[in-house]
C-alpha cells in the first residue's frame, strides 16, 4: 500500500499449512469466512453474523477469535451469541478477542456462527466523501480487521471469504472476488453477495459501499477489470483508471497468472493513498485525475502478486510486499518509458533511503517490531527493498532472476513466505550462494558510504584509485566506475582497496556508478 504520508515519495504452513498459511502454535486454521453485514443510513451501528469454518490443528478445549469489544466511547463489537449447528456455545468476550469454549480433535472441522453488533472503532471507515455522500470502506491493514470482523487477524492465517451485505438500495457494494448475486429487499434495501475463492489474509478482506459510477473497462486474459468511482468523477475517473488494463497485462506476462476473479479499482475514503485489497484495490479520493495515478496503480496492482497472493510470513518481512511493489513499479515504468526514468527513480529512491538512515538505523528485515506495524511502512521496506531486488537482478542476470521470481510466486501463491524462501528460489534458479548478499543488504544496518580518490600517472599511463568504505561494517559488492568514458567493474570487499586502471590519456573525470546499479553514497575526488 501507499500511506498518504508516502505519496510525495512514491508519486511521491503439514500439507494444508503450505496451502493456506497459519499462525505458529495456533489451535485452529480458518478455512472460510462468511460475513453477513447489515448497514444503515440512520447511524453507524452495523449488525453482523460470521460463519467461520475452522480446522483444528491439535486437540483443544477452546480457541480464540479476534474481535474488539466496545470501549468507554461505545465503539466496538458486542457478541450476542456463538453457536454450532444452532446449539449455543459458551464464550467469554475480552477486550480484543472472544474465547470460545468448544473442543475439537486435531484434523476435525467445525463451523461456528458469531452474532454481533456495534459501531466500528476502526477497520470499517464510515464517513462522507469529498462530495458529502456517506460511504463505508474496509481498511484492515495490518491487523485492524477485528475492529469489525470476528476473525484470526493475523497475516499468516489465510482463508476464502464471502461477503453478504445488506444496505440501503441506493448504494453499490464491491468486495473481494466475484459478484455472486444481488437482489432488492423490502424496506428499500438491497442485498449484495460477493465470493472470493482464493485464500486471503484478513489485511486484504474488504467491502466498499458507496454511490458509485461503475465501468467494465475490459478483460485481460479472461480477468474482468472494473472501475468504481464517485458519480461526480465519472468521466474523468473512467479515463484515469483505464490504464489498469495495461498494467495487469504486463504483470501477468512478467510474473504469472493473476490469482483472483476480477480486478476492481475503487475510488475510496480510507487512511491510505492506495491499499492493495485483493481484487478490490482502494485509492484515495483525489487519485482521480492525479498525475501520479499510473505509478500508484502499478504499485497497488503489483501487490496482487506480492503481498496478497504470495504473502509475507510476518510483518518483519514486509519488504517482500512493499519492496516488490516498488521494484515492479520501476520495472513497469522502465518497460513503458525507457531506462532514463528507471535511473531517475532509483536515484530518488536512493536519496530517500539515505535520509531515512539518519532518522532510523535498522535492517530491512526488522523482527524487533512486535506491534504497531504501521512503523514498518518506511523507506527500508519500500525503497531499500526495491533497490535490493534491482541489485539482485543485476547480480543474477535477467534470465536467472526472473525465473527465480516466477518460481517463487508459483510456489507461494495463496500462501506465505519469508526472506529465506525467496533466497532459496533465486539460488535454485541461478546456482549461486546468495546468503552473503541477503545477509548484508537485508539483515545488516546501513549502506556503503564510499570515498573514491583518483590520480593520473602520466609515466604509467594509468589512473590510481583508492576506494574507502567509511561506514562501520565493510560491504562486498561490484563497483562500476566510468574512467575516460569506459566503464570498469571493480570488486570491493575491504575497508580500503587500491586499483590501477590503464588509460590512453588523462581522463577528465571519474564517474561512480554511471548505470545506477549500487545502493551507496559516492564522494569522488581527484588528488594531486
Amino acid at each position: 500500500m501507499i500511506r498518504k504520508t508516502f505519496l510525495p515519495l512514491v508519486l511521491l504452513t503439514v500439507f494444508f499449512l503450505v496451502a493456506n498459511g497459519q499462525v505458529p502454535g495456533s489451535a485452529i486454521d480458518v478455512q472460510h469466512y462468511n460475513f453477513s453485514i447489515r448497514l444503515n443510513d440512520q447511524n453507524d451501528t452495523i449488525k453482523g453474523k460470521a460463519d467461520i469454518d475452522v480446522r483444528f490443528l491439535k486437540d483443544a478445549d477452546s480457541f480464540t477469535i479476534d474481535l474488539v469489544k466496545p470501549n468507554d466511547k461505545g465503539k466496538g463489537m458486542l457478541v450476542s451469541s456463538v453457536t454450532e449447528n444452532s446449539a449455543d456455545v459458551p464464550f467469554q468476550q475480552g477486550d480484543d478477542a472472544v474465547n470460545i469454549s468448544a473442543s475439537g480433535k486435531a484434523g476435525s472441522e467445525h463451523t461456528y456462527t458469531i452474532n454481533y453488533a456495534g459501531i466500528p472503532a476502526d477497520g470499517l471507515i464510515i464517513s462522507t466523501n469529498k462530495f458529502g455522500h456517506r460511504t463505508f470502506f474496509g481498511d484492515n491493514w495490518p491487523n485492524r480487521a477485528h475492529n469489525w470482523l470476528p476473525c484470526v487477524d493475523n497475516i499468516a492465517d489465510k482463508a476464502t471469504v464471502d461477503f453478504d451485505v445488506v444496505a440501503p438500495k441506493h448504494y453499490d457494494v464491491v468486495a473481494n472476488g466475484a459478484k455472486a448475486g444481488e437482489k432488492i429487499l423490502p424496506g428499500d434495501l438491497k442485498e449484495t453477495h460477493w465470493q472470493e475463492s482464493a485464500p486471503l489474509s484478513t489485511k486484504v478482506m474488504v467491502i466498499g459501499v458507496a454511490d458509485f459510477a461503475i465501468d467494465h473497462t475490459g478483460d485481460v486474459k479472461g480477468i474482468p477489470v472494473y472501475t468504481y468511482v464517485f458519480p461526480e468523477n465519472k468521466e474523468l475517473g473512467f479515463n484515469s483508471y483505464a490504464v489498469a488494463k495495461e498494467i495487469l497485462a504486463y504483470y501477468i506476462g512478467k510474473i504469472g497468472p493473476f490469482a483472483y476473479e476480477k480486478l476492481a479499482n475503487v475510488q475510496s475514503k480510507t487512511i491510505f493513498g492506495g491499499m492493495e485489497n485483493a481484487s478490490c484495490i482502494f485509492y484515495f479520493e483525489n487519485s482521480v485525475g492525479d498525475k501520479g495515478i499510473e505509478e500508484l496503480m502499478a504499485h497497488e496492482i503489483a501487490h496482487q502478486w506480492f503481498g496478497d497472493a504470495a504473502s509475507e510470513k510476518s510483518f518483519g518481512h514486509l519488504w517482500l510486499s512493499e519492496g516488490f511493489a516498488t521494484f515492479m513499479t520501476n520495472v513497469y515504468l522502465e518497460n513503458k518509458y525507457g531506462e532514463d526514468i528507471l535511473k531517475q527513480r532509483l536515484k530518488d529512491d536512493r536519496k530517500t533511503v539515505f535520509e531515512f538512515e539518519k532518522q532510523h538505523f535498522a535492517p530491512v528485515v526488522d523482527t524487533t517490531v512486535k506491534d504497531n506495524f504501521m512503523q514498518l511502512l518506511n523507506p527500508n521496506s519500500y525503497q531499500k527493498g526495491g533497490w535490493v531486488l534491482h541489485m539482485l537482478n543485476q547480480k543474477l542476470g535477467d534470465k536467472a532472476f526472473w525465473t527465480g521470481i516466477r518460481n517463487y510466486y508459483a510456489k507461494y501463491k495463496n500462501g506465505n513466505a519469508g526472506t529465506k524462501d525467496l533466497r532459496h528460489m533465486l539460488e535454485q534458479a541461478s546456482g549461486q550462494d546468495l546468503e552473503p548478499f541477503f545477509k548484508q543488504w537485508l539483515y545488516t544496518t546501513g549502506t556503503p558510504d564510499l570515498e573514491i580518490s583518483w590520480k593520473y600517472d602520466a609515466n604509467k599511463k594509468a589512473v590510481g584509485l583508492d576506494v574507502t568504505q567509511k561506514q562501520q561494517t565493510a560491504f562486498e559488492f561490484p563497483l562500476e566506475l566510468s574512467v575516460g568514458g569506459k566503464v570498469h567493474t571493480l570488486s570491493i570487499k575491504n575497508k580500503t582497496t587500491h586499483f590501477e586502471i590503464a588509460v590512453s590519456e588523462q581522463p577528465s573525470a571519474v564517474i561512480a556508478d554511471p548505470n545506477v546499479n549500487l545502493l551507496a553514497r559516492f564522494d569522488v575526488k581527484a588528488v594531486d
